[in-house]
């Protein structure tokens, strides 16, 4: 069948219908506008505020209630809840402080609305005169399912509303106040429980209601709506009014073809597209923030990429090719705009096309007065030398672009703090030259030279990738297609090569999985509910947004979504980590709406590109069982849809309401002055300008100026000094510090003492690579600064010098100090240093009388990093019963437990600290009896080391066994017991670790422990297992060792997300070889599982995409089901096992278990006699 949807059909834009009308007379400050409303929940799980947070949302989004999550009770100030028309509370916070005593009572007071629900009743009980606010107090409770009974059917509150039943958590309290006048109870016998009230407070209103345990009520229809009626009742008369006379767009659905992954009935509708005003109509950014439109249709369309000139004039990219017109001459039907407002109304009114004929440009950045834009196969660099504004210079440069997949090429590009060019590319990858030595990748960062030469591929990713930001003291950051909403660049490829060492140099960041719509009709294919298109992660790099924002927060775009996130970062030792979940910066119930840039401007602002269509995915086809219905796949390998749309698209700017400032600098290459003036901006735009415009000139007389600025030691209030920095990077990109100018070296050496750890990391980056340096550095103390990024990168510069005694002594003492080797990133370079210097840093050893190959139990921390990737270290933390557990790799491997145990006060310590395996083979720690026990079974034969005396209520341990069979137990630093096995394990332990407890029965056990669940009654901390492989690796079994019965090969049918087989069939009992080749665009695995367990390993799967460590761990659960696993495989990848059927007829379930593929990519070995 064929679509044709009209989409100038006309869309309803009403006022929409709310209760509780007032027919008073608005204040004239009053405007029409969306309710704010601060909902402010907790991090527990239980009553799970995020959930119903989330629920809220999409339920009352479109009717023109905005939800704020927080689960900080320092929000409940005045400067904040000054912005919402009411609070609502649903957490277990046990106590308020004075100060938020008085903000949250001085708030209801004014005449807010407060909407404390369930749980919120037992909160801030050191308040009472919150108790007596809020109504009553919660007592106690059962579980049970019941009716409301409603008393006051007439009140505003109660109207359309039914007795719906729930079950729930069945509330009674006391402390119930006189003032409150209660709608609904619970009838249990004679008994009669206020269930639902109201109150006056002051000016304000409350309403209280006792439901909200868990899903079975957020879900209840009648909950949701008695709990909206509240929230409208509670605000008030006059944020009533505000809201009935706002206009909220209610769009128009209507039937077409929508892919149907997800197999939802109904089938999800084709939303009709808003104009720019609809649409804004549906948008939420945070209070205090305000949303401007800039451009939009029909002067600006399919919107990809935004960046600023000199002028501060905003260039754009419109991409009607995108994403299957792929062109054979490169030619295509692609633009690139100048958008200018001069006359200063805040909206573009002058557009300008810069270039055309271009054919799915995805970004550019300004260099070398012109731009270099990122398009395959090759780069172009254009330039307009006459005036006009118009380029007539077009050269091709940097050869070698994929684009098999429009939405896999190179994207990004960004002048980087360095004086590089920097971007990100997918699987569609490069493969070309760099210099004389060919290069190929995919999937990663990469940067170059500014005349296009010197390519180097900094590191690879997990996935597509398209996020690429820059800390202002030049931390990089990524963001990548499939649940990686954020990655940390810790080291560039070209270390871990110099030292021949394998390893990712980004490490995922992100602290959770979900992102939170506002939609009802998310429409994904995989990674359900998380992050699967995340862009972006530009950092707020300027002064205008309040100063929580600053260096600190990101923007990563999620266009599936329609969301832009605000990731809030937190340094972690050399690295970062992402601080909680602070949800969006903006988000839209708008099916169109498609941020895919968020990037702070020339003023501060936040500007962002909304690619506005309704088709966002951009594979796998759909096909009659999986889509709903058969399309085609078009040339830049995205399915063919007639709803993709090309003829619209929006820049918006968010700005700060109490700081809306307008850009008035320019800069030119001609004004030396206003460039080393704009050198200390305190935005990041301005000052990476005239950092580049200053190279670009190459006017060295305005190095004395420089030093001026790197002589600067005062630091902002972020604590950083960015203009020294940019100051120090510009010296290096005019070639002052190449060894011919004493005083710049000096002045760059004395910056190794600047008060601002960037600084001083700057200082280091930038310096050669000498001996002179090495001693500066030295002195400086940096190998031991306090900021971990400064000793970081002090000791990847020692990859660049020359070996020599005193390195290795530097890389002996930093490896000494557990701080270091602690550290994900700088043990990484102490390890790729110790390779380089590995004649200093053995002869350190030495000079120490240091053991090179001690055993794992006695071995310092740095004999620990001498041993380098024959190590293997695992956190062990407690896990609830049935919680997906890791398994190990034992064989052939010295193993070590350690760590601290605290034990409750006056409580006898009891219970397993850690076991894997069982009674036939495995080990363990536990306590029993006040004695320690180390066992370790081979064989079935049982080996023990048991402590003798009592143990001390607070005490660290270390538990080994050594090569040769030595099990050592020692208990606060002293040996405790010793004992000898037989040696190693020889084999794999079959059943996985239980770390805090050990629910097994029997045999399952590794001892003779309580038959039940044996739970450690005490805090477990810096709990780990080490493992040690030894210096050659032990005789395995390999496919010349064994008869292959049969090879079967699978594969991934491209763009379709499946196996290229459903079924194979195969005799019980034979060893067969197993191919697996993954042909897609994405990474997959392969998982056979038991019969009749598909289920039950895809949801252990789903919970795994949730878990940080997922990826890590493959997407394998580690659980018994799973018989036979392959780790991810990249595209064009291959992974080879050798597997012994089993010997049980059946069929057994094979799935891909990256998130959310299981459900849609399985197949069945069916093991026959």
């Amino acid at each position: 069948m064929l679509w044709k949807v009209n989409f100038t059909a006309s869309v309803c834009l009403i006022i929409a219908p709310l209760l509780f009308i007032s027919a008073g007379k608005q204040h004239s400050s009053d405007v029409p506008r969306r309710l704010e409303i601060l909902f402010l929940g907790h991090k527990s799980k239980h009553h799970d505020s995020e959930k119903l947070a989330e629920i809220f949302t999409k339920e009352y989004f479109k009717d023109g209630i905005n939800i704020s999550y927080t689960t900080d009770p320092n929000d409940l100030n005045e400067a904040n809840l000054k912005w919402y028309d009411g609070l609502i509370v649903y957490a277990n916070h046990d106590s308020i402080t004075k100060p938020q005593e008085t903000a949250l009572l001085n708030f209801v007071r004014s005449g807010k609305g407060f909407i404390p629900l369930h749980s919120a009743s037992y909160c801030f009980r050191n308040s009472p005169e919150v108790v007596e606010m809020i109504g009553g107090q919660f007592k106690s409770h059962q579980y049970d399912s019941f009716p409301a009974v409603i008393l006051k059917p007439e009140h505003p509150v109660m109207k359309g509303i039914t007795a719906f039943v729930t079950k729930d958590e069945t509330y009674v309290h006391d402390k119930i106040s006189k003032n409150i006048e209660v709608l609904t109870e619970r009838v249990e016998g004679t008994h009669h429980e206020p269930y639902t009230w109201v109150r006056p407070y002051g000016k304000g209103r409350v309403f209280y209601t006792a439901y909200g345990h868990d899903d079975n009520t957020f879900n209840n229809p009648g909950f949701l709506a008695l709990v909206k009626n509240g929230i409208l009742w509670a605000v008030g008369d006059e944020a009533r009014a505000n809201l009935s006379s706002y206009k909220i767009a209610q769009p128009v659905y209507v039937d077409g073809p929508v892919p149907n992954y997800e197999k939802r009935d109904p089938a999800p509708k084709v939303q009709l597209p808003l104009t720019p005003e609809e649409s804004m109509s549906l948008i939420q950014v945070p209070v205090g923030f305000g949303l401007q439109l800039f451009a939009a249709e029909p002067d600006i369309v399919n919107p990809i990429y935004m960046n600023w000139d000199e002028k501060g004039r905003l260039w754009v990219i419109e991409t009607v090719d995108y994403p299957n017109e792929i062109k054979n001459d490169d030619e295509g039907d692609d633009r690139i705009k100048i958008c200018e407002d001069t006359d200063g109304d805040g909206k573009a009114d002058k557009f300008t096309i810069f270039a055309d004929k271009l054919n799915i440009p995805t970004s550019f950045t300004f260099v070398n007065g012109g731009i270099i834009v990122s398009q395959a196969p090759s780069f172009l660099f254009l330039k307009d030398t006459n005036g006009d504004d118009k380029a007539d210079i077009r050269q091709p440069m940097v050869h070698g672009w994929g684009k098999s997949d429009t939405h896999a090429q190179a994207s990004n590009l960004r002048y980087g703090v360095d004086n590089k060019i920097w971007g990100v590319v997918g699987y569609s990858g490069f493969k070309g030259k760099s210099g004389k030595d060919s290069l190929r990748f995919s999937q990663g960062v990469y940067r170059f030279d500014p005349d296009g030469k010197g390519l180097e591929y900094i590191s690879s990713t997990s996935n597509n990738t398209w996020g690429l930001g820059f800390s202002e003291e030049f931390d990089v950051f990524i963001s990548t297609a499939n649940n990686t909403h954020s990655g940390f660049m810790g080291i560039p490829n070209r270390y871990f090569e110099k030292a021949k060492l394998r390893s990712g140099g980004v490490e995922k960041i992100d602290a959770h999985y979900a992102m939170h719509v506002a939609t009802k009709n998310l429409r994904q294919v995989d990674v359900f509910g998380g992050f699967t298109a995340a862009a972006g992660h530009s950092l707020y790099t300027a002064r205008t947004f309040p100063q929580e924002y600053w260096n600190r927060i990101a923007f990563v775009t999620e266009p599936t979504g329609r969301l832009i996130h605000k990731h809030v970062l937190k340094q972690v030792g050399a690295g970062f980590k992402e601080d909680g979940d602070d949800w969006n910066m903006l988000v839209s119930a708008d099916e169109w709406a498609g941020p895919i840039q968020a990037e702070v401007g020339p003023d501060g602002a936040l500007w962002v590109t909304d690619w506005y269509d309704f088709i966002i995915q951009h594979n796998p086809t759909p096909a009659p069982d999986w889509g709903g219905y058969k399309a085609e796949n078009g040339k830049g390998n995205a399915y063919i849809n007639p709803l993709r749309d090309h003829e619209r698209g929006r820049i918006y700017r968010i700005y700060n309401k109490n700081n809306d400032q307008k850009n008035t600098t320019q800069l030119s290459k001609s004004d030396t002055e206003g460039l080393i003036k704009a050198l200390s901006s305190d935005n990041m735009f301005w000052r990476l300008t005239a950092q580049r415009l200053l190279i670009e000139d190459k006017n060295k007389t305005v190095l004395p100026a420089l030093y001026k600025i790197i002589q600067d030691k005062e630091l902002d209030g972020a604590g950083i000094n960015a203009p020294a920095i940019h100051a120090l990077w510009t010296l290096k990109g005019l070639q002052a510090l190449d060894g011919t100018n004493p005083q710049a070296l000096a002045v760059a050496a004395g910056a190794l003492n600047h008060p601002s750890a960037g600084v001083r990391r700057a200082a280091i980056q930038v310096l050669p690579a000498s001996p002179a340096t090495f001693l500066a550095i030295q002195k400086a103390k940096l190998f031991e600064d306090k900021d971990l990024r400064v000793r970081l990168a002090a000791v990847l510069a020692t990859t660049e010098m020359k070996p020599s005694a005193a390195i290795g002594n530097v890389l002996v003492n930093m490896a000494e100090q557990e701080e270091n080797t602690d550290d994900t990133w700088l043990k990484q370079a102490l390890t790729i240093s110790g390779k380089l210097n590995q004649e200093t840093f053995r002869a350190a050893f030495r000079k120490r009388g240091l053991n090179e190959n001690p055993a794992l139990i006695q071995a310092s921390v740095a004999q620990r990093l001498a041993f380098g990737e024959r190590l293997s270290s695992l956190s062990l933390r407690r896990a609830r019963p049935g919680n997906d557990a890791p398994a190990p790799e034992v064989a052939d491997k010295e193993l070590l437990l350690s760590g601290n145990i605290e034990t409750r006060q006056g409580a006898a310590l009891n219970g397993v600290v850690a076991a894997q395996g069982n009674k036939a083979n495995g080990y363990g720690l536990y306590v029993l009896n006040n004695k320690m026990h180390f066992v370790v079974n081979q064989d079935g034969k049982a080996f023990e080391a048991v402590s003798t005396g009592d143990l001390p209520s607070n005490l660290s341990f270390k538990a080994g066994l050594q090569k040769n069979g030595t099990m050592q137990l020692i208990i606060n630093d002293k040996e405790a017991a010793t004992a000898k096995a037989t040696g190693l394990f020889k084999k794999e332990l079959s059943l996985p670790l239980r770390v805090g407890y050990d629910n097994s029965k029997g045999d399952d056990r590794v001892a003779g422990y309580p038959d039940s669940l044996f739970f450690l009654n005490a805090n477990l901390v810096n709990a780990r297992l080490e493992t040690l492989a030894g210096l050659t690796s032990a005789t395995a079994t390999t496919d010349k060792d064994v008869k292959i019965d049969r090879t079967i090969v699978v594969k991934v049918i491209k763009d379709v997300m499946k196996y290229d087989q459903q079924l194979i069939t195969v005799k019980a009992g034979i060893t067969i070889q197993f191919v697996f080749q993954n042909t897609d665009f994405m990474q997959h695995n392969f998982l056979l599982v038991k019969p009749n367990t598909k289920e039950k390993v895809g949801a252990a799967a789903d919970k795994l995409a949730q878990d940080p460590n997922g990826v890590k761990m493959q997407y394998v659960p580690k659980i018994p089901e799973v018989l036979l696993s392959t780790p991810l495989v990249n595209p064009g990848g291959k992974f080879t096992a050798t597997f012994k059927i089993p010997a049980t007829p059946g069929d057994y379930p094979y799935i891909c278990t990256f998130p959310g593929h299981w459900r849609i990519m399985n197949g069945i070995l069916r093991v026959t006699k």
